[in-house]
């Protein structure tokens, strides 16, 4: 992942935004839009765009006005400039980029996008995290001020340990949105993930929105998620069921499987390029999926096992396999293998056993690790008869490979 740092004009000034992009070409855009006071680099976010740019989403998430590194003064915005800031985001995505398909809100900033969402005609799929269903829920943060609010016009209150200026037109400007219709209107595709035990915003927002809502939709529970999703674990089980769920909907998710006159049966294997990155491989092995890939500092997008990573785990399943066959044979405890393996280029100098004195040679450790109550005698023979393993010595031998054009 690559992220860029990014402003454009809100709705009252610039917004400082983050764009988080995977590597090689975007399949589709995403916009974020944070929880109530938050930032753009609040956890849940950021966590969540990083996992969507490994499904190849790029996602921009920014700072509302008054908020994070964007310019204003929060007190002088409410709920209505948010979503002026989110057509904003969304107009600058389609013109410098590409028009966002999915729409993300997180709190208040669910509730946000439930209201732009019908004005941009771009987006396919809509997302909420923990939203409330009407967004004066946030008036609960000045049930303390709420006298002084409207008899002074403003007041300073403290919301998640930092101070804030709240005007009166901030909660005038909540009370009147009709979000209702806005629901009813949508015309979307909407998930709602909300966690039960919320203590910010109730789980029956979630149930409200969900029925306001037409079809399709679909509800997530979060069980034992907090409202910020600071969990590591929640913020990436949310942004993986996004993409699983939006692959519905947006045709540039939906896996395209990659066309061949080369066909596998079962004593062949077949591999062919597979994705937009030029490294990513589909194979088939005798009716078996893999993918194999190569790591992001060469240029990769890690989605799988780099080729001498595939050859070393042959080499290691046969090692395990022939140690199996021969401990039941003999009818020893042995009751669990394993093998870690590692390759790596050595300079043929440095090693005792070859044969030539220049250049580099493949070199492969394993160490293999015996469970049971085995004695010396029989763990010695089993590693042994490791190095006995089919491929081990076919990698020792003198191997014959004919390649042909079809």
């Amino acid at each position: 992942m690559r992220s860029e740092k990014i402003t454009f004009e809100g709705s009252d000034g610039q917004l400082a935004a983050r764009l988080d992009l995977p590597i090689g070409k975007p399949k589709t855009y995403a916009l974020f839009a944070h929880c109530f006071t938050c930032s753009k680099d609040i956890f849940a976010a950021s966590r969540v765009a990083a996992a969507l740019t490994d499904m190849g989403v790029a996602t921009l998430r920014f700072d509302f006005t008054g908020l994070g590194q964007s310019d204003g003064e929060f007190e002088n915005t409410n709920f209505s400039s948010n979503i002026t800031d989110l057509l904003k985001a969304a107009s600058f995505l389609g013109e410098t980029y590409e028009a966002p398909s999915i729409l993300i809100g997180h709190s208040l900033g669910g509730a946000a996008v439930l209201a732009a969402a019908a004005e941009m005609d771009a987006v396919q799929a809509v997302v909420t995290i923990g939203a409330p269903f009407d967004p004066a829920h946030v008036g609960h943060h000045f049930l303390d001020h709420e006298q002084e609010i409207n008899e002074q016009g403003e007041a300073a209150v403290s919301i998640g340990g930092r101070p804030f200026k709240v005007k009166k037109q901030f909660i005038d400007d909540l009370k009147g949105q009709e979000q209702v219709e806005r629901l009813r209107t949508l015309n979307k595709p909407l998930l709602v993930f909300h966690a039960p035990l919320d203590q910010t915003v109730g789980i029956n927002n979630a149930g409200n929105i969900f029925g306001a809502a037409k079809h399709p939709k679909s509800f997530i529970s979060l069980d034992g998620a907090d409202h910020l999703l600071s969990r590591r674990s929640d913020a990436i089980y949310v942004a993986d069921i996004i993409g699983s769920w939006a692959k519905k909907y947006i045709s540039e998710l939906q896996e395209v499987e990659p066309k061949s006159a080369l066909k596998s049966d079962e004593n062949s294997t077949v591999v062919m390029e597979a994705g937009d990155n030029k490294f990513v491989q589909k194979i088939d092995s005798s009716g078996h999926s893999l993918i194999a890939d190569e790591p992001f500092k060469v240029g990769g997008s890690n989605t799988g096992p780099t080729p001498y990573d595939l050859l070393v785990s042959g080499l290691g399943a046969c090692t395990s396999m022939t140690i199996r066959m021969y401990a039941d044979r003999k009818k020893w405890p042995l009751e669990q293998v394993s093998v870690r393996l590692r390759h790596k280029k050595i300079h043929a100098e440095d090693c005792a056993e070859c044969e030539g004195t220049s250049g580099k040679i493949d070199q492969i450790d394993k160490e293999i690790e015996l469970k049971g109550e085995l004695t010396a005698e029989q763990k010695t023979r089993l590693l042994e008869i490791a190095d006995r393993c089919p491929v081990h010595q076919t990698l020792h031998s003198h191997m014959i490979i004919n390649t042909s054009l079809h």
